[in-house]
């Protein structure tokens, strides 16, 4: 039962790849396209906003449909978006691709996940969930990377054919493996919207929408702000990328341990502090490449931590309907990152890259007057 799992967390890192990959190769593909890496940086903006919208509403209207029926179907219309990428012959197609593989992704994942708490053994569902969402994170730390090395050997667009090819194979393995499993009673989209009336919740909402605008400010352009502010080579930059995606998964894993051993309040608070800290060290030393190695990492390791603890935390609020309530914190992620990339994009066309830095920081900063609201108003209710 085991291989089954992986087949699902193989076919995550697939889709993660195809979400991530894009801000590894944000130059080349500009050059590529014809327009600016601003304007190129908006695709991960129009990427964001379909995912953060559309994944409720078609999980809320396939919710009765089979799920093996349902991924199957995700995982061929993300072929098509991957289709559309390798055929684009311009911007406006490449939007219209991004749209198409960010509501694929949103639905593959939720039902992923969901099937593979159902295939699981007996107590095994928490790990079965965990794997699944290793292979998503794992597309961070090899896929980005790997995207590089494969968009400056060959062409950008080889990523996404491989990314296509191996969807059909996945498709066809996921075919013969996974058992079919009935559809849930559907949680209408006004139910699902409700929570955000508990203000302890909103609040608590609110630091995942902060932690990662303020990150995806910088991130959305880290290779043209490695190339051109650090002055990193491109082999370094490829090196940076990998560091960075390994970072991240060392961060989650301690969240998730800092969550437990430390207390929510102390993994949270601290990991906002760090991370917008880091931010501006990296905007103050960006010319400096033997010091911005090491920062990338520590800026990874602690942005990734929050996620974790933001989980566990959310999920304390409202354990009746942490389905729901984690599938609001995905949409709320997705759409902090396109204001991200907008706001990046707005800052590194009228200032400057290395400016995306200290903005990054703030942005991360305001997450703390959520957190300590929800924080205090936890306190009191205990």
């Amino acid at each position: 039962m085991r291989w089954k799992i992986y087949i699902l967390a193989i076919a995550s890192f697939l889709v993660g790849t195809s979400e991530f990959v894009i801000a590894g190769i944000l130059d080349m593909l500009a050059k590529d396209v014809g327009v600016s890496v601003v304007a190129a940086g908006q695709l991960i903006t129009v990427y964001s906003l379909a995912y953060a919208i559309g994944t409720p509403i078609l999980i809320a209207l396939t919710a009765r449909m089979d799920r093996k029926k349902l991924m199957l179907s995700a995982l061929g219309l993300f072929f098509i978006g991957n289709l559309i990428t390798i055929t684009s012959t311009g911007y406006g197609m490449l939007m219209g691709a991004r749209v198409i593989l960010a509501i694929s992704t949103g639905v593959f994942m939720v039902v992923a996940l969901t099937v593979a708490a159902k295939i699981a053994h007996p107590g095994k569902q928490g790990g079965s969930i965990a794997t699944v969402l290793l292979g998503f994170n794992l597309a961070l730390i090899l896929g980005v990377p790997l995207g590089r090395v494969i968009a400056g050997s060959y062409d950008w667009k080889v990523i996404f054919t491989g990314i296509g090819v191996l969807s059909l194979l996945a498709m066809l393995v996921l075919l013969l493996a996974i058992p079919k499993s009935e559809g849930e009673a559907p949680v209408p989209i006004r139910e699902q919207l409700a929570l955000f009336k508990t203000p302890r919740i909103s609040a608590a909402l609110s630091i995942s929408f902060f932690w990662i605008m303020g990150y995806t400010i910088l991130y959305t352009y880290i290779t043209p702000f490695l190339l051109t502010i650090t002055g990193m080579s491109e082999r370094m930059v490829s090196i940076g990328l990998f560091a960075f995606g390994l970072a991240s998964l060392l961060g989650s894993q301690v969240g998730g341990y800092g969550a437990d051993k430390w207390g929510i309040p102390r993994t949270m608070v601290g990991g906002l502090i760090f991370h917008s800290g880091i931010l501006f060290l990296l905007a103050a030393f960006a010319h400096y490449s033997m010091l911005v190695l090491p920062l990338l990492m520590l800026w990874s390791f602690f942005a990734w931590s929050t996620g974790p603890v933001q989980q566990v935390y959310l999920i304390g609020m409202a354990p009746q309907a942490s389905g729901i309530i984690l599938s609001l914190n995905n949409s709320i992620v997705q759409l902090g990152m396109a204001v991200g990339a907008v706001i990046g994009g707005i800052i590194v066309d009228s200032i400057s890259l290395t400016a995306a830095g200290w903005l990054g920081g703030i942005g991360v900063a305001l997450g703390l007057i959520p957190a300590v609201y929800s924080l205090t108003m936890r306190r009191r209710a205990a």
